[in-house]
């Protein structure tokens, strides 16, 4: 069995170490304020009885998943659950709409179903040119819901497409989806804290 190069394992961990650390540095040096805008159209929806609706395909449908499973469960704080699905995990729902009218209305028709004035639509894509989540956010805009996007790279058709664009400035996708991810837990955090007082640092199980 062929073994690994301890140096050149060694220079792969320190590389992609640096680029994971330059996406995170570049992207809050880019969107602080637009995070800080995004936690508070969160809390102004939560606040007002509204919901946050989050997809996204692949990594970033997993991503939806854990973003609501931090609102409904909890995040870093006990307190009451919060209003957040996703539109990545009901199975019927999209292989149904996939086989009778396209992948590209998966998330487009939930949000027709579920979405009101006042929700929040955050897509997830990491190359912004998702035909179904670029579906989703114009059916959003249409019926009055506020609109996020988190993307990466240039941005793609996504990013002129909602109120508030966060884009991962790299252009190695398993960079943007670290920095993603980073940026997903701090819209927690900042919604928990801003709702509910601050957290403590104890890990969870």
């Amino acid at each position: 069995m062929k073994k690994l190069s301890v140096q050149i394992s060694e220079a792969m961990v320190g590389e992609s170490l640096a680029n994971a650390r330059l996406a995170l540095e570049n992207v809050a040096k880019a969107h602080t304020v637009d995070l800080i805008r995004l936690a508070q159209v969160v809390m102004a929806a939560m606040q007002s009885g509204r919901k946050l609706l989050i997809f996204g395909n692949g990594g970033s449908a997993a991503d939806a998943q854990h973003v609501a499973a931090e609102f409904v469960n909890r995040f870093m704080i006990n307190r009451p659950p919060l209003a957040a699905i996703a539109l990545t995990t009901d199975s019927s729902i999209l292989t149904s709409v996939g086989n009778d009218f396209s992948f590209d209305d998966i998330f487009a028709k939930q949000i027709r179903a579920l979405g009101k004035p006042g929700d929040v639509a955050l897509g997830i894509s990491t190359s912004g040119n998702s035909p179904n989540v670029i579906r989703a956010m114009e059916i959003a805009a249409e019926l009055g819901l506020r609109t996020a996007i988190l993307t990466g790279g240039s941005g793609g058709k996504l990013k002129d497409m909602a109120e508030i664009v966060l884009c991962v400035p790299s252009a190695f996708t398993p960079h943007i989806q670290e920095a993603h991810l980073w940026l997903e837990h701090l819209l927690c955090r900042l919604v928990d804290e801003g709702l509910y007082g601050k957290a403590g640092f104890e890990a969870k199980e």
